[in-house]
């Protein structure tokens, strides 16, 4: 099996740092193809970054048309309907995947994002996807997305300090992460924190896996044809 992984955005360490990630969720079988933007945004933040993006996220698609699956390693899932409109492949987002791995694991969650300009966008993506009942907030940490490529320990506090608001405030009972440049920090934050920290990234390889595994096709039926 062959799934590609695309990072909108044209920071190369991040789409290294996914690729590797992918890699090691992924099953022994499946060969992971990992892309950047040669023309998208440095990182993708708000709703103008996500339309900056797009024309160099299709160009890599069109490129690799022959993968089983493709996972759109943005937690905006940025252009991820055009991407379902392209290809019969199974398309997965990894900011679905990690609302959907939540619902499933916990009666409450909250997603904690980068910049405060990014919620907007995430609500929109909730409203539309649907799982809105167990999402109990969205909080910024306001940590730029590049700043998460150095982690600093004043990255990591601001993201603990965020997550400890969110299970005190919230009373969640899992953490989504989301930005794929949080990507390593599940299995570390998850023991911390003794609840399910969910990275997007994770569930979408398994996820794609899945659908390929059970040869299911994205439908051409209606929207996507």
């Amino acid at each position: 099996m062959e799934l590609l992984v695309v990072n909108p955005n044209s920071t190369a360490s991040m789409t290294e740092k996914i690729a590797i990630a992918a890699q090691r969720v992924a099953g022994p079988q499946t060969n992971i193809v990992a892309v950047g933007s040669s023309s998208g945004p440095p990182s993708i933040q708000g709703f103008y970054d996500g339309a900056v993006c797009l024309a160099g996220l299709l160009e890599q698609i069109e490129q690799h048309r022959h993968v089983d699956g493709i996972v759109i390693a943005c937690f905006d899932d940025t252009g991820l309907d055009a991407v379902r409109c392209m290809v019969d492949a199974p398309v997965v987002g990894i900011g679905q995947s990690a609302c959907y791995a939540a619902s499933m694991l916990s009666t409450r969650y909250t997603i904690i994002t980068t910049l405060s300009r990014s919620v907007p966008v995430l609500e929109s993506n909730l409203l539309r996807y649907g799982p809105t009942a167990r999402c109990a907030g969205i909080r910024a940490t306001d940590i730029p997305v590049l700043e998460l490529e150095n982690m600093t320990p004043g990255t990591m506090d601001a993201i603990r300090r965020t997550i400890e608001i969110a299970i005190r405030e919230d009373q969640s009972d899992a953490i989504v992460l989301g930005c794929a440049g949080m990507t390593d920090l599940m299995a570390q934050l998850s023991s911390e924190f003794g609840l399910p920290v969910i990275d997007g990234l994770s569930c979408a390889v398994t996820f794609a896996e899945g659908l390929v595994t059970s040869n299911l096709r994205t439908s051409k039926a209606g929207g996507y044809g």
